[in-house]
């Protein structure tokens, strides 16, 4: 399957946006989906995941309450919803798909199969 995030940009603090994945090759109905962002000199941190239907999802501490991540497998694509941006929050997020039985929740990157090639968020102070 291949991934295409799109969405990010320059935002300010206090902002809001929606980042996207859209999925082509295989139905993204058989994936559990992930976001994770790298901001610069960091590690690839843990941001959002969500079960293949989409009933269940978790969150990193740092982003729960703020962000949303949701699904329409209907249209192959994956979303993040993003508020109450914050400096600390700038970084090249990438949206991932892991297989996994529906119900299965994957917080950890190596258990993720297939990458999308990222899209930078910058917020400003």
């Amino acid at each position: 399957v291949q991934l295409q995030a799109s969405g990010g940009g320059l935002v300010q603090a206090g902002g809001s946006l929606r980042l996207s994945c859209a999925a082509s090759g295989r139905t993204l109905s058989s994936y559990a989906m992930g976001w994770f962002r790298q901001a610069p000199g960091k590690e690839r941190e843990f941001v959002a995941t969500i079960t293949r239907s989409g009933d269940n999802t978790d969150y990193a501490d740092s982003v729960k309450g703020r962000f949303t991540i949701s699904r329409e497998n209907a249209k192959n694509t994956v979303y993040l919803q993003m508020k109450s941006l914050s400096p600390e929050d700038t970084a090249v997020y990438y949206c991932a798909a892991s297989f996994a039985y529906n119900g299965i929740i994957r917080t950890r990157d190596y258990d993720y199969n297939y990458w999308g090639q990222g899209t930078q968020v910058t917020v400003s102070s």
